[in-house]
């Protein structure tokens, strides 16, 4: 009511130096003043959260009337490894750009034409910029190509069937999306379709299954926020992918922000991960696609190398060659820069 318990004591000081009340009639106004203001304050926040509230669910309601503007198609993806094919593929986010006569430039991906056979690992470099995270939108199909044909496993990514594809392709980034729920639900998404035999196998794969036995409630242990270090959820990133065995998984440099004993648990898990997949590994160091068996080079938008990096690592002109003498302990972005 008067602003604060500092300006209320003060006027109630102000009265009584002015001999116009006494101690008692002070201390009475005070207290009177403290009792209507409290539950004044607390109207005042609780009004706040109802308006907080209020445009919490104007935005839910926003986000739940969303639609995607790719529809469906209805082809089933083939089980086991994909093979990767981009058939003269090119890309731009804004409609504008989206003719034939565009410049180049004014696109992010161009003319890409490449495959990546099953069960190939294909280690994606490029400066920032380069048009990588783009590629990997096309291949979950976050977006349609502007022009040219995206194939996985022979099946244009415009007549797959939506739920086939996102069951087919995994995408582990960097940020690992944390619920607080319990471990099991973490790791299904809040799915009943897996078995406890089948979450607890996945945990052997990545080995989290002692710290998931150590935990007092065991795989219904609820995971609080910031519970979980960089490598525990990276390694867990990879537990759900194991349930979900894909035929093709996006990795977006996993290991940039674990120190070297994370990286190496991390690294082995990866090994299990990626065996009988066709895989594409975003790197910003050059260490992260050694267990790559091809290498593909972005720059501008256009494939500026492909091929085995055994081969490419040999040949003194190839830009991957280049890439291992200028750079070997640096960055792939400065290098490429």
């Amino acid at each position: 009511m008067w602003g604060s318990s500092a300006r209320r004591w003060g006027c109630t000081v102000d009265l009584y130096g002015a001999g116009t009340i006494s101690v008692g009639t002070a201390l009475l106004l005070y207290q009177y003043m403290s009792l209507v203001e409290e539950p004044i304050d607390q109207l005042t926040q609780q009004l706040q959260d109802l308006q907080k509230a209020g445009a919490s669910l104007m935005r839910v309601g926003e986000v739940l009337s969303l639609r995607s503007e790719l529809p469906s198609g209805a082809r089933v993806l083939p089980s086991g490894p994909l093979e990767l094919r981009f058939d003269d593929v090119s890309f731009a986010y804004e409609p504008g750009l989206a003719d034939e006569t565009a410049n180049d430039t004014a696109r992010v991906l161009s003319s890409l034409d490449f495959t990546v056979q099953a069960g190939r690992t294909v280690g994606l470099l490029g400066r920032t910029g380069s048009g990588k995270s783009s590629l990997t939108r096309l291949i979950s199909r976050l977006c349609d190509p502007t022009f040219g044909v995206v194939r996985l496993g022979g099946v244009s990514t415009v007549d797959a069937d939506l739920h086939s594809l996102c069951s087919r392709v995994a995408v582990v980034t960097q940020d690992v999306q944390l619920f607080k729920a319990s471990v099991r639900d973490n790791l299904t998404f809040f799915g009943h379709d897996m078995t406890d035999v089948q979450v607890r196998a996945a945990l052997a794969e990545v080995g989290l299954l002692e710290w998931a036995d150590s935990l007092p409630e065991g795989l219904d242990t609820p995971l609080p926020a910031g519970s979980l270090s960089a490598g525990e959820a990276q390694l867990l990133a990879f537990a759900r992918v194991m349930l979900r065995d894909p035929g093709l998984i996006i990795l977006d440099e996993p290991s940039s922000r674990l120190d070297p004993a994370s990286e190496a648990r991390l690294s082995a898990a990866m090994t299990r991960l990626l065996s009988g997949r066709t895989a594409i590994v975003i790197a910003h160091r050059l260490g992260t696609v050694a267990r790559a068996d091809d290498i593909l080079v972005l720059g501008d938008g256009k494939v500026l190398e492909f091929g085995p990096r055994e081969v490419l690592a040999a040949a003194p002109g190839s830009r991957y060659a280049q890439l291992l003498k200028a750079g070997q302990h640096g960055e792939v972005d400065a290098v490429l820069a």
